[in-house]
């Protein structure tokens, strides 16, 4: 059976960069704490733990003085950079460049759409460390959009911003963009004037081209073994495109999750992963299902 594993698999720029600044740091400090996982990938999370790396919530962040705290690749709102310098926090900030960008661009939108009462949606996940972030650069105001259900919380008779989430399904943002242009549209079919829309795509490009990447790769094997930590909701997002294309596609944490059916009868066998995968991870799958075919022979 014939084990491959996606090259284009594995940590993205931000994710690989606010690591290295991790374990770049613990070599000089004997712990370092993070605000939230590194990576929502819970044997990376284990791996830098034994190296010094404390994970801390925003509770535990008011309690702490004189210390360093690493900002992961999600970066954080305005509030928790004001707590730093109150509380003589060094902050290791590993803020990937695509998201402080965009936060940047929420900002400025929310900043400058106040005179002409506009509303900023952001299309994400409720509660996701990026989404706070970039909801802090509107005091907490942005109308967070998921589902459909979600759109109900737009005024359709005031003008609306829409961003995303940097790591959401291309597919599933021109949806909902689509669905607030026909809601504008109807609420003021009685008006001369629709309020303005003004759509931003900004998703991470090096997160979304992974999707037709991946429907190739899924169509190539017989089994798909896609791992990833069960938080990751990039992880869930590149798994369904997986699912789609090859209907034996599973979902692991680790290899101890394999399951020997799944290899019946199977020639070839595609390993692949979230950005919050690590490559040594994928490789302990690989091991693992050889080790499974190993057993059986």
């Amino acid at each position: 059976m014939n084990v491959t594993i996606d090259k284009n698999s594995g940590y993205c720029f931000g994710v690989e960069f606010a690591i290295q600044m991790a374990e770049d740091e613990m070599e000089t400090c004997e712990e370092l704490y993070c605000l939230g996982d590194i990576v929502h990938n819970s044997m990376e999370v284990k791996r830098l733990y034994e190296k010094g790396l404390r994970i801390i919530d925003r509770d535990q962040l008011k309690e702490l003085r004189d210390c360093k705290v690493l900002i992961r690749a999600h970066g954080e709102p305005p509030e928790t950079y004001k707590l730093a310098l109150e509380n003589n926090i060094e902050l290791i900030d590993a803020s990937c460049p695509v998201v402080l960008k965009l936060q940047n661009r929420v900002k400025h939108a929310f900043d400058s759409g106040k005179a002409a009462d506009a509303q900023v949606v952001i299309y994400g996940q409720v509660g996701h460390a990026e989404v706070i972030g970039l909801a802090g650069q509107t005091r907490d105001e942005a109308i967070i959009v998921t589902t459909e259900e979600d759109l109900e919380k737009i005024d359709f008779t005031r003008p609306v911003t829409l961003f995303s989430q940097t790591t959401k399904s291309t597919k599933g943002f021109y949806h909902i963009k689509s669905l607030i242009e026909e809601r504008l549209q109807q609420a003021n079919q009685d008006s001369k004037v629709v309020p303005n829309f003004d759509a931003n795509d900004s998703i991470c490009r090096q997160v979304s081209n992974r999707e037709p990447q991946l429907a190739r790769f899924s169509t190539e094997h017989d089994v798909i073994v896609f791992v990833s930590g069960k938080k990751s909701s990039n992880g869930k997002a590149l798994y369904s495109v997986c699912k789609q294309h090859n209907p034996n596609s599973y979902f692991v944490e680790n290899e101890q999750e394999l399951q020997r059916e799944w290899f019946e009868g199977a020639s070839s066998v595609g390993i692949c992963g979230a950005t919050s995968t690590p490559m040594w991870l994928m490789e302990q799958v690989a091991a693992g299902i050889t080790a499974l075919e190993a057993e059986q022979v």
